[in-house]
């Protein structure tokens, strides 16, 4: 378990968040599914839900952006920097794109929405008074962030570029990836997308939920409406799975291990 009252060092994914077609489901799902309390922000954040967990922010839920009313439910996974203006300018000068320009939210800090060369898109942090999550690797929090695209070492060379990410690579024979690390420290990882995934998927960042039971949390989130698109596996790092919430947006869960 870690928990946290500071900013999220830059390069390090810091926040997640759900944009969902109606936010009500979304509250009724991740509540049942990870035990959440939700704090609605106001009209004035167009009432973006702030989710807890034991005290602790964990994630945020809002509602689709005025245009973007037709697009799937998805987590964004953002990434820390103290200077948003610089990074949003690193993302242009290494091919990216800038989807949202940077935004200030209140006393919270300031966003920007950005996709790598490859298509992956993520969001960008600088904090103010909100820093990002303040507990990760617990049960029913954040537990891991990757990078999953069709270009490997595009994606490799725009992250590093960008947030200064090294790398410690874990490729083996038809699988490559490898571990981000920011300040020395792993924070995420970046993969090529197997042959198998189908075409129509886009290169994205795969969020990650600890859970205490990967089975049974598969089970309930059958219950809840959601759907199960890979069964359960055992890995080095837990047993995983992949699934989809009651409106159809991707994550997956992991049963941690002792190991770090």
């Amino acid at each position: 378990m870690v928990t946290r009252d500071t900013p999220w060092p830059d390069g390090t994914p810091c926040w997640v968040d759900l944009m969902a077609p109606d936010p009500r489901m979304a509250i009724d799902f991740y509540g049942a599914l990870f035990a959440w309390a939700f704090a609605d922000q106001g009209d004035e954040t167009g009432n973006y839900l702030l989710a807890s967990l034991g005290g602790r922010l964990v994630a945020g839920v809002g509602g689709m952006p005025p245009g973007q009313e037709d697009a799937p439910a998805a987590w964004t996974t953002y990434l820390a920097t103290s200077d948003l203006g610089k990074t949003v300018a690193m993302v242009g000068d290494h091919g990216g794109q800038v989807m949202v320009p940077p935004t200030a939210v209140g006393p919270a800090g300031r966003l920007a929405v950005a996709a790598d060369p490859t298509g992956a898109v993520f969001g960008l942090w600088q904090a103010g008074e909100h820093n990002g999550v303040g507990l990760a690797n617990a049960a029913g929090s954040l537990n891991w962030n990757e990078c999953l695209t069709r270009d490997y070492d595009r994606a490799r060379d725009f992250y590093a570029a960008v947030f200064g990410h090294t790398f410690e690579d874990m490729s083996d024979e038809g699988f490559r990836y490898s571990t981000l690390k920011a300040g020395g420290k792993v924070v995420g990882g970046v993969g090529l997308l197997p042959d198998e995934v189908p075409a129509d998927v886009p290169p994205h960042w795969a969020v990650y939920f600890a859970v205490s039971d990967t089975d049974a949390t598969v089970a309930r989130v059958t219950e809840l409406g959601g759907e199960l698109v890979r069964e359960p596996w055992d890995s080095p790092y837990g047993r995983l799975a992949q699934v989809t919430d009651n409106q159809g947006a991707h994550f997956r869960v992991i049963t941690a291990t002792e190991a770090p």
